[in-house]
């Protein structure tokens, strides 16, 4: 799977919150400073070719849709970051984690998790 740029991921933001919309729609959903509308149809031009985003076509109007989940982009681009900054290490993940500025509580909190995870996967 491709990368997003930090433009494209901006732009999937809005549309996996939307679930589809028009140029317009998109344009008025990013945070300000708005960027130009041509900029964003260019953007957006390229999602399609990556296969990012689909759209159907009214006339001259494209209405946009991701094709994509949100959490499936997560995934492949959370286990390329493993790779590319921990060796592909997930005890390496955990013990950046671990020694982090994160609080007791938050510790806790991902500790819990982490054993409720372990909890179903051993039955």
């Amino acid at each position: 799977m491709n990368e997003l740029t930090k433009a494209e991921e901006n732009i999937m933001q809005v549309l996996w919150k939307l679930k589809k919309g028009f140029l317009k729609d998109i344009v008025e959903a990013l945070p300000d400073p708005k960027p130009a509308y041509p900029t964003v149809s260019t953007v957006i031009r390229v999602m399609v070719k990556k296969k990012f985003v689909g759209h159907n076509t009214y006339g001259k109007i494209n209405e946009y849709y991701p094709l994509i989940k949100k959490e499936d982009y997560f995934k492949n681009h959370f286990k390329g970051m493993v790779s590319n900054f921990f060796d592909n290490s997930w005890q390496g993940f955990a013990t950046f984690f671990s020694n982090s500025d994160l609080t007791v509580d938050e510790l806790q909190a991902i500790k819990a998790e982490i054993d409720k995870e372990l909890k179903k996967k051993n039955g």
